[in-house]
């Protein structure tokens, strides 16, 4: 019988059909698999190729676990009122001030793990990451500031929203504190989900020039070069991880796949401090 491989985020739920070979040879396969990842975990991708089973990268399975934030995201009225244009520009405005203060704070710890990275390569990418984080982005923001007639002074001394300050707070605790993986891990969702807001609500367009411009941004090529780069990082890092530290990666990039939705939440809000 011809064997047709079938795509596997790596757990085999119909074992006879998997593999082309009988059952008491699969538990074979997989008692060999689990030796062999609990002391090398990078040999298991040879294993599954030798045996034509094709597994989700990394990244891949990190998105995949997100997909119903990423949904609440995109789904998200702020986002909407973006594309209609409806979105009162109160809260747009809310949005981009915490965002300059935020982007601030995910400089430092872009640079914090820039100093914890285990090539040369990816210590240059993160901080040319942080640096461009403080000019290009920024550069959107002044725009904005100068549409709005604020001063640099009137938008860094607001103090930052709760949801803001927790985001913030955790990001760098954990990249003091972690690991470079778990750090990294701990990051992706902030470009990551950016481009895929980006790319999708570009598809729409928006109403409203303001709005339209903030698009752009995030859906335009360079920024998913960028995006892509730490993905690829990501895919290249968990290749030396072992189960457990996985699980430490997407507990994290879980929790701040959260936070993002909570930071456009808290601007459609116009979150305050209430004590």
């Amino acid at each position: 019988m011809e064997y047709k491989p079938k795509v596997s985020s790596g757990k085999c739920h119909d074992k006879k059909e998997m593999f082309p070979r009988s059952y008491l040879g699969f538990k074979n396969f997989s008692v060999k698999l689990q030796k062999i990842f609990m002391f090398k975990p990078y040999k298991i991708f040879k294993e599954l190729r030798r045996n034509n089973v094709i597994i989700l990268k990394f990244s891949e399975e990190l998105w995949e676990s997100v997909k119903d934030i990423y949904k609440a995201i995109i789904e998200h009225e702020f986002l909407k009122g973006l594309v209609t244009g409806s979105l009162g520009e109160e809260k747009f405005k809310f949005y981009v001030i915490q965002d300059a203060l935020y982007l601030r704070e995910f400089a430092k710890a872009l640079s914090l793990a820039a100093s914890k990275a285990p090539r040369e390569d990816w210590l240059l990418t993160l901080n040319e990451h942080s640096k461009n984080t403080l000019i290009v982005e920024r550069a959107l923001h002044d725009s904005f500031f100068k549409d709005w007639r604020l001063s640099k002074e009137e938008v860094y001394s607001k103090p930052m929203s709760p949801t803001n300050l927790a985001y913030t707070n955790y990001l760098i605790a954990i990249a003091y504190s972690r690991p470079f993986h778990e750090v990294l891990g701990s990051l992706l969702p902030c470009y990551w989900i950016y481009w895929e807001v980006g790319k999708e609500l570009s598809k729409r367009g928006s109403r409203k020039e303001l709005y339209q411009r903030w698009i752009e941004t995030y859906s335009a090529e360079d920024f998913g070069k960028v995006c892509l780069s730490v993905i690829d990082m990501m895919d290249n890092v968990s290749e030396s991880l072992t189960l457990e530290n996985k699980n430490s990666v997407k507990a994290h990039f879980t929790i701040t796949s959260k936070y993002e939705y909570l930071f456009f939440d808290s601007a459609y809000k116009l979150e305050e401090w209430i004590i």
